[in-house]
């Protein structure tokens, strides 16, 4: 059973999306002790070199612009930090992840907090979490050559150490609703709570 998860929304069509109804089946049968949902759909704001420079100045040197420039970053690595299961909803949008999702990355992919470089190069810090996605598309099949979401998402992943990542499918609805349909159930099926 899941304790804690934190739910990821990034569909622009909000609960009418397939990503967004597939990741409810999904949250009812991880049944967590614990939900946390951070909705994207509105968009975060980009990193810039005024945040990078806050990024990289040691805490307890940040001035106040620095902290406040820096506070919603802190903000969402302290919830991924505190879930051990991260639910995201995956729309593929032009071939690739939603920009709100893009952005969230930005935020959380920090060296020192989320992953560290070694001498073999980057290693996550966020270990023994696991990742389950939520995937929609109308046209670009899931594990295609088209499809440049889901192997971008698990890099990002793997990048601040989150290994265990499941794929929840409902891939070309616009060509075979009812063979995605069929996919997404029988993932569903896979999904181990």
């Amino acid at each position: 059973m899941t304790k804690t998860l934190l739910r990821l929304n990034t569909s622009i069509r909000g609960a009418e999306s397939l990503s967004h109804k597939l990741a409810d089946q999904i949250q009812d049968r991880l049944s967590a002790e614990t939900i946390a949902v951070r909705d994207l759909t509105q968009g975060l704001p980009l990193i810039d070199g005024t945040w990078l420079g806050a990024a990289f100045t040691p805490a307890e040197d940040r001035t106040e612009d620095q902290k406040t420039q820096i506070a919603l970053s802190e903000a969402l690595i302290a919830e991924v930090q505190a879930a051990d299961t991260l639910l995201i909803t995956l729309p593929i949008y032009n071939f690739g992840l939603p920009a709100a999702l893009k952005a969230w990355f930005d935020m959380v992919a920090r060296a020192g907090v989320t992953f560290q470089y070694t001498e073999n190069g980057p290693v996550g810090l966020l270990e023994g979490k696991r990742a389950v996605v939520a995937v929609a598309s109308n046209g670009t099949q899931v594990g295609s050559e088209l499809d440049f979401a889901t192997p971008y998402l698990t890099h990002l992943l793997k990048f601040i150490g989150i290994t265990d990542v499941q794929y929840v499918r409902s891939d070309m609805n616009a060509y075979d609703a009812e063979g995605s349909a069929k996919r997404a159930q029988d993932d569903l099926e896979k999904l181990v709570a």
